[in-house]
This record gives C-alpha cells, structure tokens and sequence, in this order.
C-alpha cells in the first residue's frame, strides 16, 4: 500500500530515518516510512528464528465492539490474499487460516470479540517489545490539467524505466534483483533521473502527467506517504497511488535537519515533527527545495479506483485498522494487538500492509486514514510497548511439535 519504501509505507516519524524506504510491492501498492528513533534491528531471519511463545488467551485481551468490528471487516478483506500467500514468517501456510476465513463471511460484527476469540490465539514474537509510528493518506490540491497555481507534474511510470544489469558489472556480482534505470542514447544502462532533474524538467512534454500539484512541499510529502488525494477546485477527488520509484537514494531530510542543528527545543530550532519540517520548508524556501532535492527519490503514481489506497497485501488499506509489518516476523492478513504508550494506537490492527522502514520483529506502522486528524496523529506517532501476534489455534502446538521433532 501505503507508506513508501519509503508504500504498500514511509512512516512520517520516518523523514528522520537513516536508511531509505523503498519497498517492493505490487503495482498500485502505496509505499511509506517509518520513524527516527527506531530499535536496532536483529540480524534475525524470521518469527521461526526470533523465536514464538504463547501469549495470553485472546479473551484476555478486552477487545471493544468497535475495534473488533472494524478488525473483523479488515480480516474478512484480507483472506482471499492470505489463504493463497506464501507466509515469509514460516509460522502459517494458507490452510491454517481457512477455518477463520469460512467463519468470517457470515460472522455478525456486533459480535466480533467472539470471532477473534473463537479461532485464534496470541503468540509473542520475540520478547515482544515493540515500536510504533504511524501514516496516513495525505489530501492535497491538484488539477487534471495544468494551470497557474497548479503546476507540479504527476507522473506516471515512464516506459524506458526498466531493470537491467549494467555492462561493466561481473557476472559473480549479479545477484537478486537487477537495479532500476534506463538506456541512454548511446545504448548503456544508466541511473535513472533523479529528483533534481525531474524537477528540472527531465520529463516534461512527453504527455506522462496524469496530474498537478499545486503545492511542492505538499506533493513531496506525498510522494513520501506513496499514496494520496487530489482534491481539484471543480471539487473533484482523484485518487493516485503508488506505481513506481526511480530507483535512486531516500534520503531522509529529517535526519539531515537534525544534523545541521535546525530541528530541536532551542531558539531558532524547528520541532522535529512533520509539520516542524513543513514549517522549515516554506518559511526558507530556497534552502527547503535545496533540502528536498538531497532525496533523489521520486515516486510515480497511478490513478486508483477504489475505495482506499492498495497496501502490500494487494487489499485496500483503511483507518485505524491496518497495520505495516515486516512479513518475515508477521503474516500479511494476520491480526496484531498492540499495547502501547500511545493509547490511541491501543487495541487490534491487520497487517495488511509493508515498507521499507519497517524492519524486524515487533515494527510497525498503523495507518490512520485520510484528514487532518489522521495527519495530525501519523505525524506524531512514535510509541512503544507490546505486541501480540493472532495465529489461528492449534498454531502454537505445532510449531513445539516441530521444533521438539528438530532437536530430538
């Protein structure tokens, strides 16, 4: 989905991050970031290898008609995707989770609490511990066409962005995935524009705008969240998710402010939030367009049809209901319960959702919707505490017996 890479997503908390975003994820998925102060994560494969223990029974866990409602709508989405899925965490296959799924088409929402309790149990990977940020799907002002006011392009994949191996690299260095670039005139593969020269104009007048922006600053956050909506002056909204990237470096320019000493509690000193960077931006105009062109990343977009952004399970993503997570550590579809010291974050989450920030076990990003109170709670949201992974029943049983069978 959402929250880039960067996104199926950038967590906002994630402009302050080190290391880039870019996830890989299905066309239409929206990528975004993850956030500044982030644990260190272990060199650790998967949840087989983290290590799953039972957690406590899911009555236990006091879950409300309306979180477990809404849990329950996100789950029943998720499971034409998670019952065929190969599951990285190595903890499920698709048929542990067809019992729940039967169950989910014809389960009443008022009685939901019942559902989650009826077939799942709480394992805790890890010790459980864990970090939360958050992020959201940015409104902004566009147009479908360009005019004065509204005069940031939008573009769409370009067709010569492909994958390739360049000439000069050995055959013993190639491996995984080819990096992302273009053929020149001369017939060499090359990098790819970057941010500086697309703004520049690399692309212009080749018919690749499916929109304009009327806001840079705005449009750049956008492009980090890696999905959004163009709400025109005629009233229109048109919703653009993500559709590609260019293959070049994130750089985080949160990081950067707080090495140049330019975000922080002193005098002169912006806070450290998205909207203290945004603040930045605009107030220093030339200094802010010099900042954001050390991000050499730019994301391309598609226009979406449905009812909310794609995240990486290939399902829309709603508010207040899905989660991010790393799918080597949790199950894309499974439900999450999260204990934390941001108690708007409290409570059952789906994971329906990956990005490139969001690392190791018990890493998240919840994703709050669209507005400004979802913007105002994804900017901010940094909270720590305890997860619990849902696994269908009998999960845990299974995985004592194999590792019993392993060590015998």
């Amino acid at each position: 989905m959402l929250r880039h890479w960067l996104s199926n997503g950038l967590a906002l908390g994630s402009l302050l991050v080190l290391s880039a975003c870019v996830r890989l994820i299905p066309d239409g998925a929206a990528p975004h970031t993850a956030t500044p102060i982030a644990p260190p994560v272990k060199a650790v494969e998967s949840a087989a290898f983290a290590g799953v223990v039972r957690g406590p029974n899911v009555g236990a866990l006091g879950l409300t008609p309306g979180d477990a409602g809404t849990a329950l709508a996100s789950f029943l989405e998720s499971c034409p995707k998670l019952l065929a899925r190969e599951d990285a965490s190595g903890l499920t296959s698709g048929a542990d989770w067809k019992p729940a799924c039967d169950a989910a088409t014809a389960w009443p929402s008022d009685r939901a609490a019942g559902f989650f309790h009826s077939y799942f149990e709480t394992v805790r990977v890890g010790d459980g511990a864990a970090f939360a940020t958050g992020y959201f799907e940015p409104e902004i002002t566009g147009c479908r066409t360009r005019q004065p006011g509204c005069d940031v392009p939008v573009y769409g994949p370009p067709p010569e962005l492909v994958r390739a191996w360049p000439a000069d690299m050995p055959e013993t260095e190639r491996t995984g995935r080819p990096p992302l670039g273009r053929y020149d005139a001369s017939g060499n593969f090359v990098l790819y524009y970057e941010r500086a020269e697309i703004e520049d104009g690399a692309l212009a007048g080749r018919g690749l705008e499916i929109a304009w922006a009327a806001d840079p600053v705005e449009f750049f956050f956008l492009q980090i969240q890696g999905s959004g909506r163009l709400k025109t002056p005629e009233g229109e909204v048109i919703r653009i998710g993500y559709a590609g990237q260019n293959g070049r470096e994130y750089v985080g320019i949160g990081k950067v402010m707080r090495e140049r000493g330019l975000l922080g509690d002193g005098p002169g000193q912006y806070p450290g939030s998205m909207q203290g960077i945004m603040q930045y931006l605009r107030e220093r105009p030339g200094e802010g367009r010099d900042l954001m062109r050390l991000n050499k990343s730019w994301i391309f977009f598609r226009e979406l049809d449905g009812d909310g952004p794609l995240g990486a399970l290939g399902v829309p993503v709603r508010g207040t209901s899905s989660v991010a997570a790393d799918p080597r550590f949790v199950p894309l579809g499974a439900p999450v319960w999260l204990d934390l010291d941001r108690n708007e974050a409290d409570g059952l989450w789906i994971a329906q959702d990956t990005g490139g920030a969001i690392k190791g076990a018990n890493r998240f990003d919840t994703f709050w919707g669209a507005g400004e109170r979802a913007r105002a709670i994804a900017g901010g949201m940094s909270g720590r505490g305890q997860a619990l992974i849902l696994l269908p029943k009998g999960t845990v049983e299974r995985l004592d017996r194999a590792q019993l069978n392993t060590t015998q």
